[in-house]
């Protein structure tokens, strides 16, 4: 198979009709495991153009059953999301919330001035931002004196996903030259024992073999390679970076795309259920 491909996958996958299905129906059918929380809260962070709002919008066209686009999402070089903002996925067009939300924030850019402020993201973690507040990078939201009040564990951040452009990740991720706004989220994430992962976006644009066909994924040695990378940088485990392709250009839904997608979204949810143990043991 060529230097590109390695001798066995490095991850077990079946692509087949049953695994979207199966994938999909566990994420539908997801419940918080405790039941002050109606459902988990998932925050999206990355650089700007690295596909947070691609991601809600892919995941909400599966279960959709065509391609939407409720998020605002595009090539821009400034964020193109201003706003903190709570997304619903629905179990087909007009239908249920599913018991998850994505939030979406502001790209983080690396200028002084520009992109979401860490310490917004702190106060998201905690719960006190509200759905709608328009960033500012310059002034971090305010608690206007009411720093006694504790947000309730629903309206906390549950999973922390770091969405990261794969193209862009030999370029800005080297152990000499790492994004300090990644290494603040990472560090109050963790303070808070909020679990981390990371989504490596745009895969089939770095590895040729696997942009003509996605079931090369996981017998890509580059790939592998990057996965690896992004864990050494962040600090999260290997098992924590899942590759995905969001549905961007598409007109029509892909099996493939569609499996890894939803096993990255099962992931997010398996990981909040983790952050949830610990309240469940201290009888919450």
């Amino acid at each position: 198979m060529g230097s590109w491909y390695s001798s066995e996958p490095w991850r077990k996958v079946e692509w087949e009709e049953s695994t979207r299905n199966s994938l999909k129906t566990s994420v539908q059918n997801y419940t918080p495991i405790i039941k002050s929380v109606p459902r988990a809260r998932i925050l999206l962070v990355g650089d700007v153009g690295a596909g947070k709002s691609s991601f809600f919008n892919s995941i909400s066209s599966v279960f959709c059953g065509s391609i939407t686009s409720q998020a605002n999402a595009g090539p821009n070089l400034t964020s193109q999301t201003l706003k903190f903002r709570t997304y619903n996925v629905r179990e087909g067009k007009g239908g249920r919330p599913l018991s998850f939300l994505l939030c979406d924030t502001m790209g983080l850019e690396q200028t002084a001035n520009g992109g979401v402020n860490t310490d917004d993201i702190e106060s998201i973690l905690k719960g006190y931002i509200p759905d709608g507040y328009q960033f500012d990078p310059k002034i971090p939201w305010n608690q206007n004196g009411d720093q006694a009040h504790t947000p309730p564990l629903k309206e906390r951040i549950h999973c922390v996903v770091f969405v990261v452009d794969a193209s862009t990740l030999p370029l800005k991720y080297s152990k000499d030259d790492r994004p300090k706004k990644f290494i603040k989220i990472k560090e109050r994430a963790n303070l808070l024992e909020v679990p981390l992962m990371v989504l490596l976006t745009k895969v089939d644009r770095v590895c040729p073999h696997t942009g003509k066909d996605l079931k090369n994924v996981y017998w890509s040695n580059y790939l592998k390679e990057q996965i690896y990378k992004a864990s050494d940088f962040l600090g999260i485990q290997v098992s924590s970076v899942f590759p995905v392709k969001n549905y961007c250009s598409e007109t029509e839904l892909d099996m493939r795309s569609d499996i890894l997608l939803l096993a990255a979204m099962q992931k997010m949810l398996h990981l909040a259920d983790d952050f949830f143990a610990n309240f469940v043991e201290d009888g919450e």
